[in-house]
């Protein structure tokens, strides 16, 4: 059902950018935030009364805030809040400095749960919206190299799981989504490296480093399915929890499942030995 107004947050290019394009193309209306407004202004000229675009960095309060209240301003409602905006650190956790550390955790994890936490009180105001965080395959799959990355993905993914729970009976839903490699700037203009690199890490970290370069403008994995697909599943009746997108993204999660299914297996007895026993 068209009509409804999309919150999205990192929407001057990849995942973000294609989405508000689709979304208004169809008829919905579009909040369209990024650090430079100027990147995403140009879909109020094409969309003079569906699109509004605003200069909102998640890493400011204020920002959030004053984006929040100028999208209930301008539409009357929030429908469907995706929180976008992050970015990949590339590099071994010994590798990535405080600063590193420090900025990606503020971006993808305290920007996520800060966003969230704005927009809440309207949806629960209005008994209804869509929660739609965008996470990873490395979210749910550790890989040598983007330790930093994985944790602040896990994050969003605990985050998630943990706010569906809460927020299901208010009329809210809750999708993380889990793209594998796909042909945005995620690899290429988009990635940071860890400034310094340790001969240590050259066959674990090193290795990922040298594949995300090698890797960029050939993935596999298509953003304009990706997001037609994210557009399907909020119009769906029961939306997933989660959402896998492309292949190499179910491989990693299938075969994780697979081994940790074994590990559980496998110890299962010191597991239950670590109880009182019954009765006690």
């Amino acid at each position: 059902m068209a009509g409804k107004v999309w919150f999205i947050t990192g929407a001057s290019t990849g995942f973000g950018r294609l989405l508000a394009e689709e979304v208004l193309k169809r008829g919905d209306k579009v909040v369209a935030t990024a650090r430079d407004e100027g990147k995403v202004i140009d879909l109020t000229d094409r969309y003079p009364t569906d699109a509004l675009a605003l200069e909102l960095d998640v890493t400011q309060k204020d920002h959030i805030l004053a984006g929040v209240q100028d999208a209930i301003d301008g539409f009357g409602r929030i429908d469907v809040l995706v929180n976008n905006a992050g970015y990949g650190l590339i590099g071994a956790a010994e590798e990535a400095s405080d600063e590193e550390i420090e900025k990606i955790v503020a971006t993808n994890v305290f920007g996520t749960v800060d966003v969230t936490r704005a927009v809440l009180p309207h949806m629960r105001a209005q008994k209804s919206g869509h929660i739609v965080n965008m996470s990873s395959a490395a979210g749910v799959v550790g890989t040598a190299g983007v330790s930093i990355y994985n944790l602040t993905k896990f994050a969003v993914e605990g985050f998630s799981e943990g706010l569906a729970l809460e927020v299901k009976p208010l009329g809210i839903r809750v999708t993380v989504i889990e793209p594998g490699p796909f042909r945005t700037d995620f690899a290429g203009r988009s990635a940071v490296f860890a400034q310094e690199c340790i001969a240590d890490y050259d066959s674990t970290a090193g290795k990922t480093r040298e594949w995300l370069k090698s890797e960029d403008g050939k993935q596999k994995g298509d953003p304009q399915k990706a997001v037609e697909a994210i557009v399907q599943m909020v119009d769906a009746d029961d939306p997933p929890l989660r959402l896998l997108l492309g292949a190499s993204a179910l491989n990693r999660m299938e075969a994780k499942l697979k081994l940790w299914q074994s590990e559980i297996d496998r110890h299962r007895d010191v597991t239950l030995g670590s109880d009182f026993p019954d009765g006690v």
